[in-house]
């Protein structure tokens, strides 16, 4: 029953540190627009280990989002900044919610893709005041 509650305790956590990401394209978050919510978040722990596995499927708001790539990125970003390294994170778009989600779902649970982004000096001029501050706060 413990586990089971600090598990809860993980996913809430978790989705509160994502749900006020401002989507880039919208005036609004991306839990006001549906894109990430509680149940998109799953929590388990291993069995032989101490590590956490969160995996976040985000929904876009259209199957054809120009920008997912980038909300995933901001997700990532805002969870790795905010949780420990005991924790393993996966991030998806939900299955059948985008067009290229397969190559989306690649360049976002990527480490040399990752890393890449958060150099580009093009994703840190983003003129979306939250997508900037997330990828700003990573130097």
């Amino acid at each position: 029953m413990r586990k089971n509650l600090s598990l809860k305790y993980f996913q809430f956590m978790s989705l509160d540190f994502i749900r006020n990401i401002r989507d880039p394209e919208k005036p609004a978050t991306l839990e006001d627009l549906h894109v990430v919510s509680e149940d998109c978040i799953q929590i388990h722990q291993a069995s032989d280990s101490n590590a956490v596995y969160v995996r976040i499927e985000f929904n876009p708001t259209v199957p054809h989002c120009s920008l997912a790539t980038l909300i995933g990125l901001c997700i990532r970003v805002k969870l790795f900044r905010n949780l420990t390294d005991r924790y393993k994170l996966d991030i998806y778009i939900k299955k059948g919610a985008h067009t290229t989600e397969e190559e989306i779902n690649k360049q976002i649970n990527d480490k040399e893709r990752i890393a890449a982004a958060m150099e580009n000096p093009n994703l840190r001029e983003l003129s979306v005041p939250e997508v900037n501050s997330i990828m700003r706060s990573s130097e």
